[in-house]
């Protein structure tokens, strides 16, 4: 296990020389300005566009069907809908009260927890290696395409990247200097993680266990004078603080026991082995990237690659080995432990699941490419690595195609007239939809219901919604009586429109089978009160 003595930790003055004896900024500018800087572009990538992109179907999930005016009422809705711990459902409830349910006030707290991780990262590092590390893993966290990604993303991931980055920050401050504030802190913050996430535990565990191989009779460093615990007190400390944590943990059981897994049944759909690829290139390019191809991957691995090769070339110092063992052992843990359970049959291996493993990556890969004997190429490459982050960041605003499915866009074109004389468009219509678009319509159309099983419904327009690969027939109409009135082709989401003279009774099994996208689970929507009916012919 690597030690991290208190070699890695020195703190060099606003004015202290870099490792090479040389200074490194001018002067007259404060040591954290860069810190500042990648802050701010961190604010700038995540919330200037925060409602560019519709909300897709899970954000749109927790205001149709989660959040709801009582707490209590949307508890037992969370326990029966969701698969997550609790912590950004409260958070986001109390929000909401104040600040709504629209798309920049559902993904605010996401933003913020996103912007907050990167001074965190620099702390990592900073503790990790030094201030070169610090640098390059503040700038990796602030333009990681991924991280930006869910960070702009109305769901707990943003909470999770930032309490399990917390935890790691707060667990190698209190390896160094064990203080009864410091392992507190390691135990609330890993607390939060857990209960914003489940795969907490799978960063948690190597954190924990390695707090606790420093704390088994080694000598403290020098004091520091802020209440150190002492060298033979130093081991149950860290127990106390694991057991806390553990604590926490086991009082989740019932409540994941009580969730059951909803909504999981697409990853077994998925292949593991194709779940297992997307792993290195949700890091590397992001969550919607793979349009761009495997060069692209390849562009932004070479530079790690070429700055790992110089660092084993020029040879890492001790305290450099130690610290990049730790961070890479903890994103390690972080994805191995989940794919052998996985391999075990306990399989919930989602990439996004993982997202959380990739601040201690980024860590370890600042550490070694920012490594001291690397020099200024060494920087160079990780500002090269964060620039072509930035780039990956920036072409999703620019590329609809990279972007969450438009699902506003066709509620647009679902509210737009379809024929002469219609303000609104008629509201005696079934829309037909896939799966991963009802609530998004329910959210942006609203008020919708799902049509009953084996019921039926007297329309005069018919709406069909869907993506490729479309199935044979699409376009045509789905029952007798009805015409193509018009076609939208909305970023890759299509839209059917179909009218007919007068309002006719379909049933929900012919509107259900007729959903254009082949092979999808098919939803079929009707207007929550007023112009439609159901019931039999």
């Amino acid at each position: 296990m690597p030690t991290l003595t208190s070699a890695t930790s020195r703190r060099p003055g606003p004015r202290s020389p870099s490792e090479g004896g040389q200074e490194t900024w001018p002067a007259r500018w404060p040591d954290w300005w860069p810190l500042a800087a990648l802050t701010l572009l961190a604010a700038a990538l995540r919330l200037a566009t925060l409602d560019l992109q519709s909300f897709w179907y899970d954000e749109a999930f927790t205001p149709v069907h989660v959040l709801r005016s009582g707490l209590g009422v949307t508890w037992r809705s969370f326990v029966h809908t969701e698969n997550t711990p609790p912590l950004w459902y409260l958070v986001v409830w109390v929000w909401s009260r104040i600040a709504g349910t629209g798309e920049v006030a559902l993904r605010l707290p996401s933003a913020l927890a996103g912007i907050a991780t990167v001074p965190v990262a620099w702390g990592i590092g900073r503790e990790l290696s030094g201030r070169r590390a610090a640098i390059l893993a503040a700038a990796l966290v602030a333009a990681n395409p991924l991280l930006v990604w869910y960070s702009q993303e109305a769901r707990a991931y943003a909470f999770f990247v930032l309490f399990a980055a917390l935890a790691m920050l707060c667990c190698l401050r209190a390896a160094r200097v064990p203080t009864p504030r410091r392992l507190a802190l390691f135990a609330l913050a890993g607390a939060l993680a857990l209960l914003s996430h489940y795969f907490a535990v799978f960063l948690l565990a190597p954190m924990a266990l390695w707090l606790l191989w420093r704390s088994r009779g080694a000598p403290s460093p020098p004091s520091s004078g802020d209440g150190e615990i002492a060298d033979r007190r130093r081991l149950p400390a860290a127990l106390l603080a694991c057991a806390a944590l553990a604590v926490v943990g086991l009082a989740l059981v019932p409540l994941a026991l009580a969730q059951g897994g909803h909504g999981t049944q697409w990853i077994g759909a998925w292949a593991l082995s194709a779940r297992v690829e997307a792993i290195p290139q949700y890091y590397l390019t992001g969550y919607s990237a793979a349009p761009l191809g495997h060069g692209i991957e390849l562009l932004v691995a070479l530079p790690i690659l070429a700055g790992f090769v110089l660092a084993l070339w020029r040879a890492l110092t001790p305290a450099e080995s130690d610290g990049a063992l730790f961070a890479l052992g903890v994103a390690a843990c972080g994805v191995l432990l989940p794919l052998a359970l996985a391999a075990l049959g306990a399989d919930y291996l989602a990439p996004r699941n993982l997202v959380a493993a990739m601040v201690p990556l980024s860590a370890g890969i600042a550490v070694v490419v920012g490594a001291r004997r690397t020099g200024t190429i060494g920087m160079g490459l990780g500002a090269l690595i964060a620039a072509t982050c930035l780039a990956l960041s920036v072409d999703v605003y620019l590329s609809p195609r990279l972007q969450r499915g438009d699902w506003r866009g066709v509620a647009e074109v679902l509210r737009a007239p379809v024929q002469a004389g219609d303000v609104e468009g008629t509201r005696e219509r079934a829309i037909t939809t896939v799966e991963l678009g009802a609530a998004p319509l329910e959210y942006y159309v609203g008020p919708l219901h799902n049509l009953p099983r084996d019921t039926y419904v007297r329309v005069r327009e018919i709406d069909e919604t869907g993506y490729a690969p479309l199935r044979a027939g699409a376009g045509t109409p789905p029952v007798a009586g009805f015409h193509l009135a018009a076609r939208a082709d909305v970023h890759g989401l299509i839209v059917y429109r179909f009218l007919a003279a007068a309002p006719r009774t379909v049933s929900e099994v012919a509107l259900r089978t007729h959903v254009i996208t082949a092979g999808a689970h098919p939803e079929v929507l009707v207007p929550g009160h007023g112009g439609a009916s159901t019931g039999a012919p």
